[in-house]
């Protein structure tokens, strides 16, 4: 549709109801008028939500740019860039999660594939009961189910004792690397304090035992989903 342009007799009339209505003499009179404070307010709440909807659509790509490097960077720590060949974040799959306690009814899986084979997975996983609230983690696990990386993403545990969950406070998260249910029995997947393979912290058993739990949980999701994750 082609746009005609204003008359310039139309322009200059509305030019003059404009300097008409903001005159000081006019704005006096309607100051004290319900509607024109009705008016203001819904010109300035527009104005802030036009704003807010231009900021948004301006940084939306670069927050989800941020946010796929940092996942990329987490897989990269728990899956070896030598056993893919394709894009983890576009070849996933869900698969239903509730009965495992693992932070969500559905967890989304990264699939690594070399020559189109699938030779390991990796997801995200939660300990939703440590000592302080959620553990955030993620797991990478080969295609017979052994342990390549568990690193820790987020947590509350208490500093100084809880956080050496984190590798750069403890190399701890490491001893599960080459674990799985078929090499470890189901007794062993605790802290040595209760009879485990695994190792506690001085004045913070709550924090690896619910750490290793929520591991082997991830493992069982793993064992039970293989078919459809190994496709």
């Amino acid at each position: 549709m082609k746009l005609t342009p204003a008359h310039p007799a139309t322009i200059a009339a509305m030019l003059a109801y404009l300097n008409h209505w903001l005159a000081p003499d006019n704005l006096a009179t309607l100051r004290p008028k319900l509607g024109f404070q009705t008016g203001i307010l819904a010109g300035f709440s527009l104005i802030a939500s036009v704003l807010l909807g231009v900021t948004n659509c301006t940084t939306q790509d670069s927050i989800q740019q941020r946010l796929d490097e940092d996942l990329k960077s987490s897989l990269a720590e728990v899956v070896p860039a030598n056993l893919y060949d394709n894009d983890l974040l576009q070849d996933t799959v869900n698969i239903p999660s509730a009965k495992y306690n693992i932070g969500s009814t559905e967890t989304l899986v990264y699939k690594a594939k070399k020559a189109g084979e699938v030779t390991a997975v990796a997801f995200k996983f939660t300990a939703p009961d440590g000592y302080s609230g959620a553990i955030d983690m993620i797991i990478g696990i080969d295609r017979d189910g052994k342990i390549l990386g568990v690193r820790v993403l987020s947590h509350k545990e208490t500093p100084g004792l809880g956080d050496k969950i984190e590798l750069a406070k403890s190399p701890w998260i490491l001893s599960f690397n080459g674990f799985s249910l078929a090499n470890l029995s189901p007794e062993k997947w605790a802290v040595k304090k209760d009879g485990g393979q695994f190792d506690q912290f001085a004045g913070a058993t709550i924090t690896p035992r619910k750490s290793v739990q929520a591991t082997q949980r991830s493992l069982q999701l793993f064992q039970d989903e293989k078919d459809t994750l190994l496709q």
